[in-house]
């Protein structure tokens, strides 16, 4: 058992439809699950304060501000400025999510390389991680990653990884965090299962990206909080270790990365 007494869901959406209209049952399932800290994602700034809302009411949760990729057309002229200003609150802890969608390509390409370099600009200037979603842009990830390290160091975490070897070895290599959602636990993701097996431990997170991506054996759920649970099994078993271990070892990865949390002193129900 973790030092801690509990697991992290370094990824969900609380605001989100289907988990939004029951928070306060949902955050509890968690709590009782063994989920004793959640880190709520911004994804459109006009929603901002739904995330400070959550963040103010519940002690054991912690959010971010960010743009996704999908949103860079619909919010194209938020000033670096803004980011900052947003992150000054104590428990916005993280910057994004952000990054490049190539696969909808709900936005123009250039306009999610714009949105993404300026929220690595806000994680340098604050000393915030950048929480970076990509999918179908592994080139041109790696490139705007290391572009931008040369400009200066920051910190991150690739969220929801489910790409190729080449981009897990890449951002290891800039010194970031891959964090493994429900999709690992899938039957057809045999190859991410074989990628996350080459990922060190101290580099790992888990998370549900909830309402999305249930894990087995919740798919076709709502997805929530309390089934990262599911899913740090299932990589625990996959890297040969026990769940203990990999409780011990996400956790501690989750406050080294987000650094400006102040860890919940109370543990989640076993």
């Amino acid at each position: 058992m973790s030092d801690y007494g509990y697991i992290v869901d370094s990824h969900c959406h609380l605001n989100y439809q289907g988990l939004k209209e029951e928070q306060a049952d949902v955050i509890e399932r968690a709590r009782a699950a063994g989920v004793g800290c959640m880190l709520a994602i911004n994804t459109k700034l006009k929603e901002f304060h739904e995330i400070i809302d959550i963040v103010e009411t519940y002690d054991d949760t912690f959010g971010t501000v960010g743009i996704h990729p999908h949103e860079a057309e619909n919010e194209p002229d938020v000033a670096l400025e803004a980011l900052l200003e947003r992150a000054k609150h104590p428990k916005i802890v993280g910057i994004g999510e952000t990054g490049l969608d190539y696969f909808y390509d709900n936005a123009p390409r250039n306009m999610q390389q714009v949105n993404f370099r300026s929220h690595i600009a806000a994680a340098r200037e604050t000393g915030l991680p950048v929480i970076v979603h990509t999918r179908d842009a592994d080139e041109d990830c790696v490139a705007i990653l290391r572009e931008e390290m040369d400009r200066g160091q920051f910190t991150g975490v690739i969220h929801c990884f489910t790409a190729s070897q080449f981009l897990a070895d890449a951002v290891l290599d800039l010194g970031f965090y891959i964090s493994i959602s429900g999709i690992a636990t899938f039957k057809n993701a045999k190859s991410l299962q074989e990628t996350v097996k080459t990922v060190p431990l101290e580099r790992l997170l888990v998370e549900t990206d909830a309402p999305f991506l249930a894990p087995v054996p919740h798919r076709g759920k709502t997805c929530e909080p309390a089934f990262v649970m599911d899913t740090a099994r299932f990589v625990a078993e996959l890297k040969g270790v026990q769940f203990g271990e990999l409780q011990e070892v996400t956790t501690g990865n989750f406050f080294n990365l987000f650094n400006k949390v102040v860890p919940p002193k109370t543990s989640a129900a076993a």
